[in-house]
């Protein structure tokens, strides 16, 4: 039998009231706040935490892509278990996770508790980040989803690009655990909030495909780890080799085994669409880019510029708060000039901004010409964050919404996971050191191959198609998402 989006009444429904579309939007946006936040929020801690942990590089990566890893191998299961249990449920179990993992990492003492507890941090995130969407999505009226998806695009990119702001303020003020800290009283005071705004809502009642979540994430993880230790172990050697074919063999394993099982983790014939195969790709790529050179750029501000974390953050500034405006107007205009023409240009703009980077960066540290690439960057990732999304779920039926955002928050996810790991793979092979010198002279060609890959998902954006898309029919338009059943009475 297959329940779709018939949610149960929340607590505001039963007692009569009418929920304001902005604590709707609160309610679903704080908690994947705290999850994106915590995407990056260790970069501007990476020096501190070398020194207080005695942390070696390798493990400095691991500290990022622990929970970077859990969260992308875990993301689609929380949508299969908030189909079958609850979406509401299962945000609120992810909630409840995430925030018991973020003590343990305040209490770590050695890399490889913190690494551990990363992982159980990001399992937690890993249901909040696509289930946000969906419950946003069943709880906002259609005149008003693609104002509600912009501004949750807009928290969604500040989450990330404040991380580092955010860490160096709480390390400089406090100290490295602080900043883990701080997601528990937001964590407990996120639930009854949830609870209030937030209806529960089901879908397919389908058996969870377990072997398909060991396929991809044992896969994703054994390439991951191949490219990491790579430039340590050997790129020739029986280590590096031997995981990045097993990590090969598994994810070709994965795609056949989603192709044959009845209740597919991840529906490949979602790919049959356009809008949201190139958004998906293009979203993968992004990250790639983007991600990897803000790993590699937040240390070069406190090795080479002597910046303290808070003054790196600051620095980033520019960047950091260009979402914040230019994301809600991006969810706006999606419906009226379409997804490609605002993902196509923000991506120009970051590559353009990565790219200066690039070229200007030096021992001796000259902020006000990083400034102007500081600008283009923010501002084109306002104009990626929230037109992608409205790509990916552009033609989805409402059964789909969840497992369409899933996948997206996963490859991007991913993405970032393969940025650091690679970027900072050619930097170490540049011969890389925490010296000013020795520093840029390696991530140099790391920032480039960033602003390449970047290039690249702009030239991958242009298969997007075109133009506004279609009304009616039971699809979703661009800028909002039509779901079936009932959903909150939100104004």
């Amino acid at each position: 039998m297959t329940l779709v989006d018939t949610p149960s009444r929340s607590i505001a429904e039963s007692r009569g009231r009418r929920i304001p579309v902005w604590l709707a939007i609160v309610a679903a946006s704080v908690p994947m706040f705290m999850a994106t936040l915590d995407n990056l929020v260790v970069t501007s801690a990476l020096p501190v935490l070398g020194h207080e942990l005695d942390a070696s590089i390798e493990e400095l990566q691991w500290f990022v892509n622990a929970y970077t890893l859990s969260f992308a191998t875990f993301m689609l299961l929380a949508v299969a278990l908030g189909d079958r249990l609850g979406r509401r449920s299962v945000f609120l179990a992810g909630i409840a996770v995430f925030t018991v993992a973020s003590a343990l990492c305040a209490l770590a003492v050695e890399p490889w508790m913190l690494i551990a507890a990363r992982a159980v941090q990001g399992v937690g995130a890993a249901a909040l980040m696509p289930l946000s969407l969906t419950l946003l999505v069943g709880s906002v009226g259609e005149r008003l989803r693609p104002l509600a998806i912009g501004v949750w695009g807009g928290i969604s990119g500040l989450g990330v690009a404040l991380g580092p702001l955010i860490g160096g303020a709480v390390i400089e003020g406090w100290s490295w655990d602080a900043i883990f800290w701080l997601n528990v009283p937001v964590g407990v005071l996120s639930v009854p909030l949830v609870l209030l705004a937030l209806p529960n809502t089901f879908g397919a009642r389908l058996r969870a495909d377990i072997v398909g979540v060991l396929l991809a994430g044992l896969g994703v993880l054994g390439v991951v780890y191949g490219i990491v230790r790579g430039n340590d172990a050997g790129w020739s050697s029986a280590e590096v080799v031997g995981s990045l074919v097993a990590g090969a063999v598994l994810l070709v394993g994965f795609v056949a085994w989603e192709r044959r099982v009845p209740n597919p983790l991840l529906p490949l014939r979602l790919f049959r669409d356009r809008s949201f195969a190139v958004a998906n790709v293009v979203g993968l790529v992004f990250s790639f880019g983007i991600f990897g050179a803000v790993f590699i750029l937040i240390q070069y501000l406190q090795i080479v510029g002597g910046a303290t974390p808070l003054e790196a953050g600051v620095m980033t500034m520019p960047w950091t708060l260009a979402p914040m405006v230019v994301a809600p107007l991006a969810g706006l205009l999606a419906s009226r000039v379409g997804t490609r023409v605002l993902i196509v240009t923000g991506l120009v703009l970051q590559a353009a901004g990565v790219g200066w980077l690039a070229v200007t960066m030096s021992a001796t540290l000259d902020y006000p010409a990083l400034v102007p690439a500081f600008v283009l960057a923010g501002v084109g990732m306002g104009l990626v964050f929230a037109p992608s999304s409205t790509a990916v779920l552009a033609n989805m039926s409402a059964a789909d919404n969840a497992k369409a955002s899933g996948t997206n928050s996963t490859l991007r996810e991913i993405g970032v996971a393969l940025g650091i790991a690679v970027l900072t793979a050619v930097f170490t092979g540049a011969g890389g050191s925490f010296t000013p010198d020795g520093y840029v002279d390696a991530a140099v060609p790391a920032i480039a191959t960033g602003a390449v890959a970047l290039l690249a998902a702009a030239v991958i954006a242009l298969a997007l198609p075109a133009g506004r898309a279609r009304r009616g029919g039971g699809t979703a338009e661009v800028g909002s998402v039509v779901t079936s059943g009932r959903t909150a009475r939100v104004n």
